[in-house]
């Protein structure tokens, strides 16, 4: 399953994030995500288990929690929407 994490704390990164979760199950990623141009986090991660009822149990753990002095906003990753083209590219 794949897991949204938001509201983390800026100096939070992958490994630490990886820490947090394992408490409930194997984890096979965990990466925070960082703005392309400057590399710093943008305050949210994705963490990646292949046990649905141990990804289940750290959802329902960590929602609402306070890691790194921030509470943290845990749930099921919605599908990425489709990204629009910016400006508009067929006028010709």
């Amino acid at each position: 399953m794949n897991i949204y994490v938001g509201n983390v704390s800026y100096r939070m990164d992958d490994g630490e994030l990886r820490e947090v979760f394992e408490q409930f199950g194997t984890v096979d990623s965990a990466r925070i995500i960082t703005d392309r141009e400057t590399g710093r986090s943008k305050g949210f991660g994705f963490v990646e288990m292949p046990d649905d009822e141990a990804a289940n149990t750290a959802i329902e753990a960590l929602n609402g929690k306070e890691v790194g002095g921030r509470t943290l906003r845990v749930n099921e990753a919605r599908p990425r929407e489709p990204r629009q083209p910016r400006g508009d590219f067929n006028r010709w």
